[in-house]
């Protein structure tokens, strides 16, 4: 966050004694000790500042998914089917918890009450944060809220039930909306206050509230109530955040901006910079590139299907993104020439990317959203769907003013659940498990969380989670489409009258020029068409990706830590 970096440098030099394993040991006497630190707000905040660089997601994390939009070589475990049960370490890690509740534990040496109530809150939040994590990717974890001695039974108990985890973790939240309430009137994207807890409740709520209704598992009912409660705070302009006029503008602003609700603070003159023109723009970062799927789910610019238009499935790049939602060419490159060596798909993402020197080589410099009012307003929106509680004044006073950014139509309620898009219910391109009254509109709240949100911190692996659709992840892997006339020949994808690839057949590649060259089966990439000689480029078609619907949702414990408790923390199932 905001020079977070030095701050925690220079009290990892002063405290290094306060590290997990110096707890364990008696203290030197020419050393800082626990118990002659934490004296004031200003060792509050230096110790408190490692949590955002521990515990919140940070480098790539925050831009480059795992899921179906976008793909990369070589493919994520997740992705893939190839995971396997690691040896030790994974997500499996509990140092942050410990440092969070070290830091609690030491509160009291502070005599400044007001202080101790702000940075009890931080902590809080912090470990909610944290336990959050964990049951994505685990489901039932240990819940430990103190510091264990080395003898310590907890050290070797069993997982809580996900019940048990969820409710500290809320309990946790409440507490920190409580003694962080006097933060209301104060605006800090970079640090936690009473808006960043909200929100984060809004976000959990959702996830905890859905992931239990489509996987069978009592009691959705109460944690929808929690992210629609939190959530309505922000819709009824709680906060002073507000929508940006721009979607582009808005992710390659230096600063963040309002709508940001926590944001990671990048600054050029501390020499804090992100990889983000170098992921985007570099052969040697796995050649990411959006997936024809994702492209076919924008709609028209007069709000209709993509599917309504005549001959979609065989349109060409330079066709396909004239006249839809303003957002396609806000996020991947159109007009700028397409670069093949550098994004496998031809869909080559644009957001985040400025248009000037901030973004030269890997100088990049733009803050990036953690969490932002647009995620708000549709977490909203999908709770009070799902719940069965939606009405048009609901979408109108969330949802829709990301449709009226985007120059949109509304998207009407009635209209959706009268004619579910049979695109998004496809088990070939779309959701399977959703039913119900409100089918139609769920849908579309999944396309438009979809569509504004993609590449923000990993949202888009755990929407599929919760959702209970891994089998998403099997879909066809599809790049943008190449007519039979064009084979073995320079093909002017994007329409500038500059040759772009050429894609061929055969044995050695025609001399075509200064183009990328993509042999067919040999780069591991076919055409569609029963022939071969035309239709979407198949990316990954040779690899058999499987979901198991009875293992896949969580990943697996290390198998060190099973040992190491003689299995009184069991493993996943199916693991």
């Amino acid at each position: 966050m905001k020079k977070l970096t030095l701050f925690v440098l220079i009290i990892a030099a002063a405290c290094m004694t306060l590290s997990c394993e110096g707890l364990l040991d008696v203290q030197p006497v020419d050393k800082l000790t626990p118990d002659s630190y934490f004296k004031n707000e200003n060792e509050l905040q230096l110790y408190s500042n490692r949590f955002y660089n521990n515990i919140l997601p940070g480098g790539t994390t925050l831009y480059k998914e795992v899921g179906d939009n976008l793909i990369w070589t070589p493919l994520a475990d997740e992705v893939s089917g190839q995971r396997e049960v690691p040896e030790t370490g994974g997500a499996w890690t509990f140092t942050s918890l410990r440092q969070v509740n070290f830091f609690l534990e030491h509160l009291g040496n502070c005599k400044d009450q007001a202080a101790v109530r702000k940075y009890r809150g931080i902590a809080k939040f912090f470990r909610a944060w944290f336990y959050f994590d964990k049951v994505k990717h685990f489901g039932d974890v240990p819940w430990i809220d103190h510091v264990p001695t080395s003898d310590d039974p907890v050290l070797y108990k069993a997982r809580d039930s996900r019940e048990v985890v969820m409710t500290n973790i809320f309990k946790d939240l409440d507490d920190a909306l409580e003694d962080l309430s006097k933060t209301k009137n104060q605006k800090d994207v970079y640090r936690v206050g009473w808006w960043t807890v909200q929100a984060l409740k809004s976000r959990i709520g959702l996830f905890e509230g859905t992931f239990r209704k489509y996987h069978g598992i009592d009691g959705w009912e109460k944690y929808l109530d929690y992210s629609i409660e939190a959530s309505e705070a922000f819709v009824l302009g709680g906060g002073g955040f507000s929508l940006m006029s721009s979607y582009r503008d808005m992710f390659t602003k230096k600063d963040a901006c309002k709508e940001y609700i926590l944001a990671r603070d990048y600054d050029k003159t501390i020499n804090l910079q992100n990889s983000l023109y170098s992921t985007f723009n570099s052969p040697g970062q796995g050649r990411c590139g959006f997936t024809r799927k994702f492209i076919n789910t924008y709609l028209n610019a007069d709000g209709t299907r993509f599917q309504t238009r005549a001959g979609w499935e065989t349109m060409e790049f330079k066709d396909e993104v004239q006249g839809r939602d303003p957002r396609l060419k806000q996020t991947i490159r159109t007009d700028l020439g397409l670069n093949f060596n550098n994004c496998i798909t031809g869909y080559q993402p644009l957001k985040y990317i400025a248009d000037d020197a901030m973004n030269i080589a890997s100088q990049a410099y733009n803050d990036l959203p953690l969490i932002r009012l647009a995620e708000i307003y549709l977490n909203y929106a999908e709770a009070k769907a799902e719940r069965g509680t939606l009405t048009q004044e609901d979408l109108d006073n969330s949802l829709n003013k990301l449709r009226d950014r985007a120059l949109m139509d509304h998207l009407v309620m009635a209209d959706a659940n009268a004619n579910p898009d049979p695109y998004l219910s496809s088990p070939a391109t779309g959701y399977v498990n959703v039913t119900g009254a409100n089918k139609g509109v769920i849908l579309e709240i999944r396309r438009e969380r979809n569509i504004e949100l993609v590449l923000e911190s990993q949202l888009r692996y755990y929407d599929i989670m919760r959702w209970k659709e891994g089998q998403i992840l099997c879909q066809k892997f599809e790049g943008i489409y190449i007519p039979a006339s064009k084979l073995n020949k320079a093909y002017d994808v994007d329409g500038d009258s500059i040759a772009d690839i050429c894609v061929y057949n055969t044995a050695a590649a025609p001399s075509q020029g200064a183009v990328t060259y993509i042999q067919l089966s040999a780069d591991g990439i076919t055409l569609s068409a029963a022939d071969g000689k035309s239709g979407n480029l198949v990316l990954f078609g040779y690899l058999i990706r499987k979901w198991d619907e009875n293992r896949d949702y969580y990943y697996p414990i290390p198998r060190e830590d099973v040992i190491l408790t003689d299995g009184v923390v069991a493993q996943n199932p199916g693991w």
